[in-house]
């Protein structure tokens, strides 16, 4: 199973690379930014199995 990871994955983009990935049979994995609220109405569709992490890239 090919693998995956999305940097940004609850915004508009991520979101829909991310169900586009898991459509095609990806593992999907996902790094969120850290923000004051943790809002993942954009992945809802897709939240079953999440793998996802808090994380900043530099």
């Amino acid at each position: 199973m090919p693998k995956a990871i999305i940097t940004g994955i609850t915004g508009q983009d991520g979101s829909y690379l991310a169900e586009l990935l898991l459509s095609k049979g990806y593992e999907v994995h996902g790094i969120i930014r850290r923000a004051s609220t943790f809002n993942t109405g954009r992945l809802d569709p897709i939240y079953d199995d999440p793998h996802s992490g808090r994380g900043r890239l530099t």
